[in-house]
């Protein structure tokens, strides 16, 4: 889930901020000149010295500072009111941020090659110098132009409809749908209707934005955007890279199980015809749109006996009544347990927290700190289920880490890297157990499940939480692959199906041709938001969770773990959060979990006692696709 923070990204704060929203301008609005900044300005003001470096960084915060407040507003308004004037205004601002993230960041790269800086001034340099997610070219008029495609793909995927029997149907009310609906025509005609209606028109214009960003890329002295992107991680793109690849052979054994195991029930669900017992899985049947997590389907691949845990987060939420905002409260009281003060009043009187009624807003999920200090919101259209109680979990920890770090300098007002501040909330979600469903008051102690249900525990977690490993990986595989020309534009569509079949196993339930464009039907696409943080996120999550569990003394099974209350975590993790961006993320990583590296073996342990079932109920199948 996206998170906005007026930070670092300025470049995000740009065009990520601005793909967030959907918007239908043609063109840019006309607008005066900016005014001049730390980046127009000459040599004699900040001359090519160690102290010129550090004069021009100081200028520079401050500036971005100033702006990134207003253009946050401006980009909140068009999120949850998208008309087009809030379009044309987003887009404004939008420009004016890519236009001064360009100007900074080739300034920053002139001054990053000075000897003798100190370290905070390097790395700020640094930071300037990668802070955009999309870079536009010095040619005139070419910011204003990324911009405007920018906001008009996202515009195009919050519009955007599917239908169910021929009717339409809004985004979230089929990603709901796609959860629960069992008819594999029904299925199918979501999932062709949303690829179809949200992706085929957004082709054109995603090839000539890559064109324009790549342009942008290579004037700042990257080889293209897939590698500007791979550099903010503390090491070279192909290091970024390789630890990318090590990753996933760490945890690929995991997910082959679950697969060959998911398969075979869906074999005995639907038969041959619409799921073979072999080959890749048919991508509609899985309960998402995506097929990037599986746990709607939880109740076609239980096991019995074992696979019914006696409760549903959805049921127990309904049967107390509780409403969207309590369910906001709840998330809030696991942070505040944990001794880290409540948010601000305003949250709840300005986040978007149930979709308004009579007019038209992004509803995918997200946080967003709007002053740099403590204006905190999040942005959903909540729906009282067990999906939306663990999304709110997580966009909270969003929320509590910009204000943890709100003390630090304008450019380290950012997670560690883009994976930490994803993991933040999933690792909180992963307390979720049913001890702490019993300590806050929705599971009665009697209905806790025994130790003969921990086999459907695992499994309903890891339809998520493992499902999502191989989809994390190739979105930006994907993307790589289009932004160094490796995927050109006549191949999109085919390189997609293809990396979804090569890392996912999973086909979609149509055919498809390069008419097409179904990575813009997946909104982190068109949203221009990369995607390895959410790769990364998943497995940082569970190193962070055995770190917390083991300061919390837990002695029992680990996904049984729940830290609800225990203060000495909390201090523990806000004094990483406290760090923002100020230290290389392994510092950071150490500071709360005692080690440097990211590492797939703490959610290999958290999953060993499915690992083994799985095997065993796999033993003589044709696994593998």
């Amino acid at each position: 889930m996206k998170l906005f923070a007026a930070s670092v990204s300025l470049g995000a704060l740009a065009l990520a901020s601005c793909a967030s929203q959907p918007a239908t301008v043609a063109q840019a609005p006309a607008m005066a000149p900016a005014p001049a900044t730390a980046a127009d300005a000459g040599p004699e003001e900040f001359p090519a010295t160690v102290e010129g470096a550090r004069a021009f960084v100081a200028a520079a915060e401050a500036d971005l500072f100033d702006f990134s407040s207003i253009a946050q507003k401006a980009s909140w308004v068009n999120s949850t009111h998208i008309t087009d004037e809030t379009d044309a205004l987003n887009a404004y601002f939008g420009t004016i941020a890519t236009e001064k993230g360009v100007k900074y960041a080739k300034a920053a790269a002139r001054y990053a090659a000075i000897p003798g800086l100190d370290f905070d001034t390097q790395r700020k340099l640094n930071i300037l110098r990668g802070a955009l997610t999309l870079a536009a070219p010095s040619t005139p008029g070419a910011a204003a132009e990324l911009n405007t495609i920018s906001t008009r793909l996202a515009s195009t995927y919050g519009k955007g409809r599917a239908t169910l029997r021929g009717k339409p149907i809004t985004g979230d009310d089929v990603e709901a749908a796609m959860g629960t609906n069992r008819n594999p025509a029904e299925l199918a005609e979501m999932w062709q209707s949303w690829h179809e209606n949200v992706g085929r028109p957004m082709r054109a214009d995603y090839a000539r934005m890559v064109e324009i960003a790549n342009q942008g890329a290579k004037e700042l002295g990257y080889d293209d955007t897939g590698a500007m992107w791979r550099s903010q991680y503390d090491m070279t793109p192909q290091q970024f890279s390789a630890m990318y690849d090590r990753l996933w052979a760490e945890v690929k054994p995991l997910y082959d199980q679950l697969h060959c195991y998911t398969r075979t029930k869906l074999n005995q669900k639907y038969g041959n015809r619409v799921q073979p017992d072999s080959g890749p899985i048919r991508a509609d049947l899985l309960g998402n749109m995506w097929a990037q997590e599986w746990g709607n389907i939880y109740d076609v691949v239980a096991p019995k006996g074992a696979g019914d845990i006696g409760y549903d987060v959805t049921d127990l939420l309904v049967a107390k009544k509780k409403t969207p905002t309590d369910m906001v409260r709840i998330g809030e009281g696991f942070y505040t347990s944990l001794g880290l003060a409540p948010l601000p009043a305003t949250f709840y009187q300005r986040s978007q927290i149930t979709r308004p009624v009579g007019r038209e807003v992004i509803c995918h999920a997200s946080a967003w700190d709007l002053d740099n200090k403590d204006d905190l919101r999040i942005k959903m259209c909540t729906k009282v289920n067990g999906d939306d109680f663990v999304t709110i979990h997580h966009e909270l920890g969003h929320n509590y880490y910009q204000r943890a770090y709100n003390k630090q300098p304008y450019l380290y007002l950012n997670g560690a890297n883009d994976g930490f501040h994803e993991a933040i909330g999933d690792f909180v979600a992963l307390s979720i157990t049913p001890e702490y469903l019993t300590q806050i008051g929705l599971l009665d102690r009697s209905k806790v499940p025994s130790a003969d249900k921990d086999t459907g525990l695992l499994l309903r977690q890891a339809m998520d939480k493992v499902a999502f490993l191989p989809f994390g990986l190739m979105v930006d595989k994907w993307r790589w692959g289009v932004f160094d020309g490796s995927t050109p534009p006549a191949n999109y569509n085919a390189s997609w199906v293809a990396l979804k079949q090569q890392y996912q196993g999973v086909a979609p339930p149509v055919p498809r041709s390069e008419a097409d464009f179904d990575p813009g039907a997946k909104f982190h696409i068109p949203g221009n938001t990369p995607y390895a943080r959410y790769f990364l996120a998943r497995l940082l999550q569970f190193q962070m969770y055995k770190a917390a569990c083991d300061m919390a003394g837990w002695k029992g099974p680990l996904h049984r773990c729940s830290f609800y209350g225990n203060k000495q975590v909390g201090a523990r993790l806000n004094a990483m959060l406290e760090m923002g961006a100020s230290r290389p993320w392994p510092d950071a990583l150490e500071a709360f979990t005692g080690t440097r590296e990211i590492s797939g073996k703490p959610m290999l342990e958290y999953f060993a006692p499915l690992s083994a079932w799985l095997a065993q109920q796999n033993a003589g199948k044709r696994c593998g696709w």
